[in-house]
């Protein structure tokens, strides 16, 4: 546990609240609350003995085909689902339960950086090692590097697409390319698609799992903390070969026994109100992404960044001699604006701050960003 690095979001957590009226645009959540018929779904949960008792391990029985039907028309998933959809506490149980099941100590897992925070630290504490393929300058994958780096350790490579932490949505082609490879290396493509729903700008999410030879080797991570404001309740769900069943299974009844009754009740909910629910909340997150870059563009001589197309980030890379965590202290200490520094997903060589624009209000999100800018002028120009 002492290689793995200290969690970033308790971190800026606590330098928040030692400095109150602090604007957070440093976590990853959204700004609007499940729908309706997800709340009266939980304030239904309660009247029956069983509700007090362990659940399937795999997870409610009319979510997992609630889930299955989404799988089928939503993200292009073909053949039957049985014993291929587990529910878990959120996407990060389920890349901990996808390590537990496929890798033994000192298998490799290849990262490309920027990476997802958790996921490092998670391929760390199993005792295996990350493998980290650097992104060109738009962030974007080169499938050739992914090849180079198997070796007879490798087990799974790894996508988040659309990505965290920088917004951008990785081509069909090239996850086709990545997923062809892991195929003919017999190793494991894991697929992040937590932020499946947040794209903009007409550009579409594509699903590894729905291309025809994909199911033995496809892992397919999904969550409803983003797209339903379902981040405290704690549910996700994962698409496994079906192979993968019962080492799954063995470490979700180890770790967990089964996701709360009650959340899984309240994502029946969710899943009846339907994507629709999202693209409306979304809409507004949009707007938010454009008016954040407008500011950032009046800064263009100290930053650098490619226009995301997804999720809710902005990567900046940042014209400074400074460290991105010194960058990011001070920021919060003087400005009263917090980021996250690019250090915790993987970016040593250069600064890098990552701006979460999704859990605020456009008018208070660009309040924050506006902070930001004045900011980073002042601490710049004042190191030059």
């Amino acid at each position: 546990m002492s290689a793995v690095q200290t969690p970033i979001i308790p971190s800026i957590g606590q330098l928040i609240v030692d400095n109150p009226e602090t604007i957070s645009l440093a976590q990853g959540v959204v700004h609007f609350s499940p729908p309706q018929l997800a709340l009266d779904q939980a304030a239904s949960f309660g009247s029956k003995l069983a509700d007090h008792q362990y659940g399937s391990v795999q997870g409610n029985i009319h979510l997992i085909k609630l889930l299955e039907d989404k799988l089928h028309r939503e993200n292009g998933v073909d053949g039957d689902l049985s014993k291929r959809v587990i529910i878990t506490a959120g996407a990060n149980m389920a890349f901990l339960n996808t390590l537990f099941a496929i890798t033994d100590p000192g298998d490799e897992v290849i990262l490309p950086t920027p990476y997802y925070f958790n996921q490092e630290m998670a391929i760390k504490m199993v005792n295996c090692e990350p493998v980290l393929i650097r992104c060109d300058d738009n962030f974007q994958i080169d499938s050739e590097k992914i090849r180079s780096a198997i070796t007879n350790k490798t087990r799974a490579v790894v996508t988040i697409s659309p990505n965290n932490p920088t917004g951008v949505v990785y081509p069909e082609s090239v996850l086709r390319q990545i997923n062809q490879i892991c195929s003919e290396h017999n190793i494991y493509h894991i697929c992040d698609e937590a932020y499946e729903y947040f794209t903009y700008d007409q550009t579409e999410h594509f699903s590894s799992a729905s291309i025809a030879e994909a199911q033995g080797h496809t892992i397919s991570l999904y969550s409803l903390s983003k797209a339903y404001g379902f981040a405290s309740w704690r549910i996700g769900y994962m698409l496994i070969p079906k192979d993968l069943y019962m080492p799954v299974l063995k470490a979700q009844d180890t770790n967990l026994i089964c996701a709360s009754l009650i959340a899984q009740q309240a994502a029946i909910g969710a899943l009846e109100a339907g994507v629709s629910y999202s693209r409306e909340n979304i809409a507004l997150i949009d707007q938010t992404r454009k008016r954040i870059e407008k500011e950032l563009a009046t800064i263009k001589e100290l930053c650098s960044f490619p226009t995301p197309k997804g999720a809710f980030y902005f990567l900046i890379k940042v014209n400074t001699s400074l460290d991105s965590m010194t960058l990011v202290k001070r920021l919060i200490e003087e400005f009263k604006v917090a980021v996250l520094p690019g250090n915790a997903f993987g970016l040593m060589n250069a600064c890098y701050l990552r701006i979460s624009y999704g859990a605020l209000d456009p008018d208070t999100a660009v309040t924050g960003i506006r902070r930001f800018t004045k900011g980073l002028t002042k601490i710049c120009h004042n190191q030059a």
